[in-house]
C-alpha cells in the first residue's frame, strides 16, 4: 500500500482566466486524486491534494506546466498531515 499523503499548493504566473481550475480537476481526477482548487485574490491559484502519494506528485508535476495557456512561475509546495477529508476533487470559490 502506497503511503497517502496531502499537499498545499501555491501556483504563481499567467494562472486565472486560463483555465487552470477546470483543468486541474480533469488532471486529479485522471490521477485520481481528492481535495480542491481555487483562484486567490492576489493573481495565483491554491489547491490542496490528498492521496497516495505518486498520484499527489503526478499532479503537481503537472500543476507545473498547467494547461496550455497557463504560463506557470511557481508552485510552492508544504507537505502537511494527511486526515482523508476529502471524497472528490473540486473547483472552490
Amino acid at each position: 500500500m502506497e503511503e497517502t499523503v496531502r499537499a498545499h499548493l501555491i501556483i504563481s504566473g499567467r494562472v486565472q482566466g486560463v483555465f487552470y481550475r477546470m483543468e486541474t480537476k480533469s488532471a486529479a481526477d485522471r490521477f485520481g486524486v481528492s481535495g480542491w482548487v481555487k483562484n486567490r485574490r492576489d493573481g495565483r491559484v491554491e489547491a490542496l491534494v490528498e492521496g497516495e502519494k505518486p498520484r499527489v506528485e503526478g499532479l503537481i508535476k503537472w500543476c507545473r506546466k498547467g494547461p496550455p495557456a497557463a504560463r506557470v512561475h511557481d508552485v510552492e509546495v508544504a507537505w502537511e498531515p494527511y486526515r482523508g477529508e476529502f471524497a472528490s476533487f473540486e473547483v472552490t470559490y
